[in-house]
């Protein structure tokens, strides 16, 4: 089961990523983009996931997935039951996300170092 503590461990390892307290929610960017937030609880992540691929996603896994809130429908966004994931697949899904917001030279510099230590 992955917690708030293995979102902020995984999302701080990440190039570019800053922590941010927004309205009592921790929030993490990339300069002004928004691709991770928790619940005010810590208990539901909001992460950054293409628009085209959420509906399949949630009906693929319900109890895991759902989508986000009517005012947030129009950003490429999804929500996850943290409970619901272990922590490899916590960091795949938070890896993914941070890659849709960072430069392209960014994420292949850390697939690069990724390689090279073996992760």
């Amino acid at each position: 089961m992955a917690t708030a503590d293995d979102v902020r461990r995984i999302a701080r390892s990440l190039p570019r990523t800053v922590e941010r307290l927004v309205q009592d929610r921790v929030k993490f960017n990339v300069g002004r983009i928004v691709y991770l937030a928790l619940s005010r609880d810590e208990q539901t992540l909001g992460f950054a996931f293409p628009k085209e691929e959420r509906a399949a996603l949630v009906a693929a896994e319900p109890d895991k997935f759902s989508l986000p809130s009517k005012g947030d429908m129009r950003y490429h966004w999804v929500r996850l039951r943290l409970d619901a994931v272990d922590v490899d697949e916590l960091h795949e899904l938070i890896v993914d996300g941070w890659r849709m917001v960072v430069p392209k030279t960014v994420a292949a510099a850390y697939d690069e170092q990724e390689h090279y230590s073996g992760s």
